[in-house]
């Protein structure tokens, strides 16, 4: 089934935006049927509540279908030669319409229902904020999605000079799963896991049971095995959570450039995702190590584009990452390759920093420590020795982590030049080595606190309009840190620099 235009050029929705609306509101449907039948069987007996529940899911499937019919008749689209206008609406119209010259993105994302029955939603963008920057097509067929991909991105002006080849850049590696159950998510997912149990069973009448049963398996366990056993068993749920996301989100990965400079990410084993970045918009990269995934010698490759950071998947944690967990010298192999550079920027040699920046962070993580154990004292002090034990506890036990955390987060910091990019590193749970393009640098931003002041550091924040807008390279020695900066972007810093044996204005 294929999308047919008018002669106008107008054109509809694929009419099995329906069945799909029917589809899915029958399966939330069914998810609630049974608890609801369980409530309504213990007033009117189970034969009645069932035909109640079946009468109501009929209605509330069918006024959903209804409903995405209108929809689906009054939505129409057409792609012109200045313009792409989307209108819609049956009581209150809207028509909107976005400049082909400003349109940077075209992405397209398939569900398994879509999927199967080869149908994607194609999401159309400016790269700016704010809704009315993105046209949502929901659904047209695969090969309409893509004719509108390549159609709205093609541009006139020639993809980027560089050494680098066209089309494919990286495929997925299937032992890059190993890295999954050492990032962040497992932990999370271990803790949804253990609240989804509770929650369900309390939909049911039965979380008292749940409880009760856990409590006779550990009756005779002293509590601390307890709450290390019941630790373990989250995790093993996290972890086993992390690999099946994992495998959901990244499985089938692919990173092309395809010709006329475009970088597109491939994804998804049951949601098929196709994120199109344009290499005129890609002033960087970020080199993303999470303390996990850092200790396997592995990190993640981010891109920073102008507006892809506040785009419609601004939420979601992966929709501008390149290369998922990876090897490092893969990572930064692919970096070259992206940004078009012979040597990677982010595995450039990084100018240290003072020893006075190590001494700021011990301060900072003891003071994070020793912060709430001296309240635990106090109050241990005025209630109850119990406290007073606590307190003694997690000084034993994280005084040293947060030492061992604050000289890594000392030994991370660093940056330097590199080519056409600067490249600034810091951080120790989530280390972040970016490489900016000198020329995306807008401006500069000196900050400089008494304490600095006294130890002779400074920091200085590169604002550009990509990615996360700001870059900061933290208590660098101030001198050297100037004269990164005015050497970075020349001409940027100089007007407000005193040169040290100059007279003053």
């Amino acid at each position: 089934m294929s999308t047919v235009a008018t002669e106008d050029g107008w054109r509809r929705l694929d009419p099995r935006t329906v069945l799909v609306t029917a589809l899915v509101v029958a399966g939330v449907v069914a998810g609630a049927a049974i608890p609801v039948t369980l409530g309504l069987t213990r007033w009117f007996g189970l034969p009645a509540a069932v035909l109640q529940v079946l009468a109501g899911a009929v209605l509330v499937i069918g006024a959903a279908a209804g409903v995405d019919r209108v929809r689906w008749h009054r939505t129409r689209y057409r792609v012109g030669e200045e313009r792409v206008d989307l209108h819609t609406g049956l009581l209150l119209v809207k028509r909107r319409s976005l400049a082909r010259t400003r349109i940077r993105t075209v992405d397209l994302t398939a569900n398994l229902m879509l999927r199967l029955l080869g149908l994607v939603t194609v999401r159309i963008g400016t790269g700016e904020q704010g809704h009315d920057s993105t046209l949502q097509l929901d659904p047209v067929t695969r090969a309409e999605g893509e004719r509108l991909r390549r159609l709205l991105l093609e541009r006139a002006a020639t993809a980027p000079s560089g050494v680098h080849r066209e089309g494919e850049l990286a495929v997925l590696d299937p032992h890059w799963i190993r890295y999954a159950p050492v990032s962040f998510v497992a932990p999370m997912l271990g803790g949804a896991a253990v609240g989804a149990v509770l929650q369900v069973s309390d939909w049911v009448g039965a979380q008292g049971a749940v409880i009760g049963w856990v409590g006779d398996r550990f009756r005779d366990t002293p509590l601390l095995w307890v709450i290390v056993g019941l630790t373990l068993a989250a995790l093993v749920a996290g972890v086993a959570g992390a690999l099946v996301l994992w495998i959901e989100m990244w499985w089938n990965y692919r990173l092309e450039r395809e010709p006329g400079g475009t970088l597109r990410v491939r994804r998804g084993l049951f949601t098929s995702r196709s994120i199109s970045v344009e290499e005129a918009r890609l002033r960087g990269v970020d080199l993303v190590e999470p303390l996990g995934v850092r200790l396997l010698g592995a990190a993640r490759l981010d891109a920073i584009t102008t507006g892809l950071a506040k785009d419609h998947e601004a939420k979601n944690a992966d929709h501008n990452t390149l290369l998922p967990a990876a090897p490092r010298t893969r990572a930064d192999a692919v970096a070259a390759d992206v940004l078009r550079e012979a040597a990677t920027p982010t595995g450039a040699v990084l100018t240290p920093h003072p020893r006075a920046a190590r001494g700021r962070r011990l301060r900072w993580s003891l003071a994070a420590v020793l912060g709430p154990v001296l309240i635990l004292t106090l109050l241990g002090a005025l209630l109850t020795p119990v406290l007073l034990w606590i307190a003694l506890g997690c000084t034993v036990a994280l005084v040293p982590v947060a030492v061992a955390l604050a000289l890594d987060a000392y030994r991370g910091l660093g940056h330097a030049l590199s080519g056409r990019h600067l490249v600034t590193r810091s951080g120790t749970v989530r280390r972040s080595t970016a490489a900016l393009e000198r020329a995306g640098v807008i401006g500069w931003t000196v900050r400089q606190s008494v304490f600095q002041r006294r130890a002779g550091l400074l920091s200085i924040t590169a604002t550009t309009a990509a990615g996360g807008g700001a870059y900061t390279v933290y208590d660098a020695d101030a001198a050297e840190g100037l004269t990164f900066a005015a050497e970075a972007v020349p001409g940027l810093l100089e007007p407000f620099l005193e040169r040290v044996g100059e007279p003053g204005p």
